[in-house]
Order: structure tokens, then C-alpha cells, then sequence
């Protein structure tokens, strides 16, 4: 049997210490976990260090931004049109994080916008901060532009608080989802509005959420709020987020393409009525001479035929109306017409 195989060192057995009974230590078992009782700046190492990590492995979201730079416009729109204030709303930052820590930096008192994507089949959260909050309600109820939102402390936010802020997160939810068109046609539902993070918590502490930050600026007075998604939610689009270009789909503007719609509408065009028409030899064109009859095979009672651009567009009766000719048409134009 030597002659069979090759024989090779083994490492030594680990040696225990005299009266030692074949277990681990406290430093053995810190060690492994990565605990240091000594230096508290050392480097964290171990299963503590990737249980403990603030690292966020994340891919980053092209299209997201896009949706949020494009909600700026809307949105500052119609916050105009509620409070008949100047308003200047800014993208501060599209970012993520964990669903956890976001919620513990809400600087309280806040209120977070529990909503609904029903297409999704999930949920996401609005956080407006306190400045936003006191600056709606005071220019909804006719603050003077200017001055600056007063804060008051110790008390919940009333009933029309809530339903003033309410109002101003469906508006935000509303231009979100519009900017969402190109992507994909999404129907964003403010649910319920809640004042702590405890009953917001539409995802667990340690899912991955996107966050985008808005600063509006209303002639002095404003705030932030923040539109959270966790991954989970937006996952039915995350291919269609993850690419820097969409085409033309994406790349086209609603509001020019409605313009363009409207403007084309009032085109002025001509549209010529065709009597008749006839082949002839060129030496017979030549010949014609004033006053010579030229037959087209039409009758009185025939339709004709409506051009435009020489384009056939239907067919239609000739006749006459406040002593000037008219036409009747009896084919529809948007259905097409062939001869």
C-alpha cells in the first residue's frame, strides 16, 4: 500500500494550552465576529463589519432622474396655480439608501404621504418636512408672501393641515406619474398621511429605496420633500430605469407634442373639387382653340372627387347655397378613401 500512494506533510494539530479544555476563548470568539475591545477607531472586520456595513450596493437609475427633472416643470405649474405664489421648485438629488435609515433622519414633526402605484401593486412614500408643511398652509390661507413660515412646536398637526398638505401631495404624485408616461403609464394614489415613520414603514429597515429630493421656494418661504420607492416597488420597470436612453419615446415632450397638435389643427389648407379628367394626345392639347367642348365622362347627378395637395380625400355632391357653388360630401375623410 506505501508503494501506492505519496506521502505529504500534514500541518501540526493546534496546542492547547495546559489545563485548557478544547474551547474557545472571548478573544477567539471577538475575533471572529470582529469586536476589539481596545481601540474603538480600529477597522471593523468579521461578520460585524459586513452585517454593520453602510456600503449600498445599488445600481444607478438614468431614467429616474429624467422622470424627476421633467416632474420639476409640471410640478412647479400647478403649485402656481394653487397658490397663486411665484414658485421655484429645484431636483436637489436622486439617490438611495436603506428604507431604515432614511426614515430615522426625518427631522420630526413631518408628515409622510403613504401612497399606492396600482399598477405596481406597491407602495411609496412622500416625506414633507416642516418648513414645506407651514409654507402651504400659510399661503393657502392667505399668509402674506415673504415672511417667513413661523414653526410651532408641541402640538399635532389639525385637521386642515393635513388636508391642505394632502391636497399639494396629490398634485406631486399626479406630475410624477404624468413624467412617468414615457415609461410606462402609472396611476399614483395618495392613501393615507401619517406623522410617524413607525406607520409609514411600507418596507423593511434594510430594503434598498430610491430617493428624490425636492427644494420649493415659495417668494421666501419653503421646504423639502422627498419621493421614496423601494426597489421592490419600482422592480415591474427597473430595465427601463436602468437604460440612459429611451428613443424617441422617451425622448419626445408632451407638452410641445400637444402644442404642435393644436397648431396644426388651425392650418389653413385648399381643397380642390375634380371635375373630371381625360386623356389626350399631346398634338390634340396643342390644338385647342377657344370656345372647343372638351367631354369628361361625368353626369349631373355624379360625385366628384375632393382634393387636396392632389391627394384624393372622399367624394362629394356639387350644388349651390346663398348663390354660390357648394359642395356635399358623401364619404368620410378620416376613414380613407379609394377609388
Amino acid at each position: 500500500m506505501s508503494d501506492d500512494f505519496d506521502n505529504f506533510a500534514l500541518p501540526d494539530p493546534p496546542k492547547m494550552e495546559p489545563g485548557g479544555e478544547g474551547i474557545f476563548d472571548q478573544a477567539g470568539i471577538d475575533a471572529l465576529f470582529g469586536f476589539d475591545g481596545g481601540n474603538q477607531t480600529t477597522q471593523k472586520s468579521g461578520l460585524k463589519a459586513v452585517i454593520e456595513s453602510d456600503v449600498i450596493s445599488h445600481e444607478r437609475l438614468p431614467m429616474l432622474e429624467v422622470v424627476c427633472e421633467r416632474m420639476v416643470r409640471t410640478f412647479a405649474t400647478s403649485m402656481r396655480n394653487l397658490t397663486s405664489d411665484s414658485i421655484d421648485v429645484n431636483l436637489e438629488q436622486v439617490t438611495s439608501t436603506r428604507f431604515g435609515e432614511f426614515m430615522n433622519r426625518v427631522s420630526l414633526p413631518a408628515m409622510l404621504g403613504v401612497f399606492q402605484v396600482h399598477e405596481w401593486e406597491n407602495y411609496g412614500v412622500v416625506a414633507v418636512d416642516s418648513g414645506l408643511i407651514y409654507a402651504v398652509v400659510d399661503a393657502l390661507l392667505g399668509g402674506r408672501k415673504g415672511n417667513v413660515s413661523q414653526r410651532i412646536e408641541g402640538r399635532a398637526f389639525t385637521t386642515i393641515e393635513t388636508s391642505l398638505v394632502s391636497k399639494m401631495v396629490q398634485l406631486a404624485l399626479n406630475d410624477f406619474a404624468a413624467s412617468f408616461e414615457a415609461i410606462e403609464v402609472v396611476n399614483m394614489e395618495l392613501e393615507r398621511v401619517e406623522t410617524s415613520p413607525r406607520f409609514a414603514a411600507i418596507a423593511g429597515p434594510s430594503n434598498i429605496a430610491a430617493v428624490a429630493t425636492f427644494s420649493v421656494d415659495m417668494e421666501g418661504r419653503g421646504g423639502r420633500f422627498s419621493i421614496i420607492l423601494p426597489y421592490a416597488t419600482i422592480e415591474p420597470v427597473r430595465e427601463k430605469l436602468l437604460q440612459r436612453f429611451m428613443g424617441e419615446k422617451l425622448g419626445r415632450d408632451r407638452i410641445w407634442e400637444l402644442h404642435m397638435a393644436s397648431e396644426l389643427s388651425q392650418t389653413e389648407i385648399i381643397m380642390d373639387v375634380v371635375l373630371g379628367d381625360k386623356q389626350m394626345r399631346l398634338r390634340d392639347v396643342m390644338n385647342l382653340q377657344v370656345g372647343q367642348t372638351i367631354g369628361v365622362n361625368r353626369g349631373p347627378d355624379d360625385a366628384l372627387e375632393v382634393h387636396c395637395g392632389g391627394i384624393a380625400l372622399g367624394r362629394a355632391y356639387i350644388g349651390q347655397r346663398c348663390n354660390n357653388i357648394a359642395i356635399k360630401m358623401v364619404t368620410d375623410i378620416s376613414k380613407g378613401f379609394s377609388r
